[in-house]
């Protein structure tokens, strides 16, 4: 009994299965042979038509939208020629115009030109200051005429070679618990100079002597 049950199923799903197949086979066959409404086929194109689709195609050029449209050709206005009038009257050429300059003199300009010329080597004039300044001498120097135990005495001599034509000045000093008063010639800077004083005061018959003195 079952047996018989299951034959009859598995006939009647392969009876349904056909039927679905020939049904989708008679949609199919009536969807392509009949025509569809509301569609119009495009009516074929002949072989001039296709040739002058091509050559517009390879002729299209994609920037021709962005290219102004040509303008339309102005109409120009004749113009009628001047008539001819009488010649225009030349003007004279007129002379160049002559500027005087006064003469310079040959010796203010160069005169201005060292005055306002700056020093070539200001390197060079430093280091010519700094080795004046180094070769300068640590000492000054006197030339001492006469020690004193009176101020009258001192006097006495300044006065003497005052009329020599020597100036002369008089300083104090305590020596040995006393008051010298002294006479001496300078400062002098140079050592040269004071040899030269003490040599003019020794040949004017006065006892001389060389003092120098720290700075």
């Amino acid at each position: 009994m079952k047996s018989q049950q299951r034959g009859g199923t598995i006939i009647g799903f392969i009876a349904g299965v056909l039927v679905g197949l020939a049904s989708a086979l008679a949609v199919a066959v009536y969807v392509t042979r009949v025509p569809v409404p509301f569609v119009t086929k495009a009516p074929a194109r002949t072989p001039q038509q296709e040739a002058a689709e091509q050559s517009r195609h390879q002729s299209w050029d994609p920037n021709a939208p962005l290219q102004g449209k040509p303008a339309p050709p102005r109409a120009t206005a004749s113009v009628p020629a001047p008539a001819p009038g009488p010649a225009a009257a030349t003007s004279a050429p007129r002379a160049p115009a002559v500027v005087a300059s006064a003469p310079r003199t040959g010796s203010s300009a160069p005169a201005a030109a060292a005055r306002t010329a700056p020093a070539s080597d200001p390197l060079g004039a430093l280091a010519q200051a700094r080795s004046a300044a180094g070769t300068a001498e640590p000492f000054s120097y006197f030339v001492q005429t006469g020690a004193y135990r009176s101020q009258e005495e001192a006097e006495a001599q300044r006065a003497k070679l005052t009329l020599e034509g020597v100036d002369a000045k008089i300083t104090e000093r305590e020596q040995s618990g006393r008051t010298v008063y002294r006479v001496r010639v300078g400062p002098i800077e140079r050592k040269e100079d004071a040899d030269r004083a003490k040599e003019k005061l020794e040949a004017a018959g006065y006892e001389a002597a060389l003092v120098r003195v720290q700075r």
